[in-house]
């Protein structure tokens, strides 16, 4: 909770999922930056376990059911138990947030859904099937592992559907010598393809590109960049859809 009488229009409010792995990384000079706008609540949803990820638990909750995924024969991610994501919104808008928001003054226009990886395909998904949230934060979305056909949904919304709402996606350059972030380039070729169209649809879309970070460093420099987005020290949308033409 900021410490500081609300606004009158209400506070901010983001939701971060790996709110374990959230909470041990924010740092002093964060919160002092965002207390100089207008500070939000910072909503850490979390598993009830001492580590910063609960694999297991994220790997189902934050992604949707696919029709087909490519398994990955080098790894035991995907045999994990995956496609709850409709269970775990329904978890987050009705009783998570009710609850987290009850007797506080929330200004419902800046409430806002941060996530990285799985987290940021949860993101995604949940822009293309809710209206809870106002912004939308998708950082690294974990496209490239049997779930690129999400951007053909994302590509095919109307935009009239969209118009209250904002995405971000966020993702670093790849970097030379990780086969991870190389194979990541093909996915970040199709992402620029979809904003390019949603951009010319009228959609609030933004790409926020952060150079040389990895999959993994994307976790902090993502959510530090949700957080001052929030608060209003990088305003980077505008209102509304773009007036269209007939």
């Amino acid at each position: 909770m900021p410490n500081t009488t609300a606004p009158a229009s209400g506070y901010p409010i983001l939701y971060m999922l790996d709110g374990n792995a959230v909470m041990d990384r924010l740092d002093d000079e964060l919160l002092k930056q965002l207390s100089e706008k207008t500070p939000p609540v910072i909503v850490a949803v979390g598993y009830q376990t001492n580590l910063p990820f609960d694999l297991n638990s994220r790997a189902y909750d934050y992604t949707p059911a696919a029709e087909s995924r490519k398994t990955d024969l080098h790894s035991g991610r995907f045999s994990r138990k995956s496609g709850g994501s409709n269970n775990f919104r329904q978890l987050l808008e009705t009783r998570i947030a009710p609850k987290v928001e009850q007797g506080l003054n929330i200004d419902r226009q800046r409430r806002g859904l941060w996530g990285h990886s799985y987290g940021g395909l949860f993101v995604l998904d949940s822009w293309l099937s809710s209206s809870y949230f106002r912004s939308y934060y998708s950082a690294s979305p974990s496209l490239g592992r049997g779930y690129d056909a999400l951007l053909s949904r994302v590509t095919a919304v109307e935009p009239l559907q969209f118009c209250a709402k904002h995405l971000a996606i966020m993702e670093g350059s790849a970097t030379q010598g990780d086969n991870r972030e190389t194979h990541a380039v093909g996915v970040l070729s199709k992402i620029h393809t979809t904003l390019t169209i949603l951009k010319d649809k009228g959609v609030n879309v933004v790409f926020w590109d952060f150079p040389n970070l990895g999959h993994g460093p994307m976790f902090n420099a993502s959510f530090r960049q949700a957080l001052l987005d929030i608060s209003g020290e990088n305003a980077n949308y505008t209102a509304g859809c773009h007036e269209l033409s007939h």
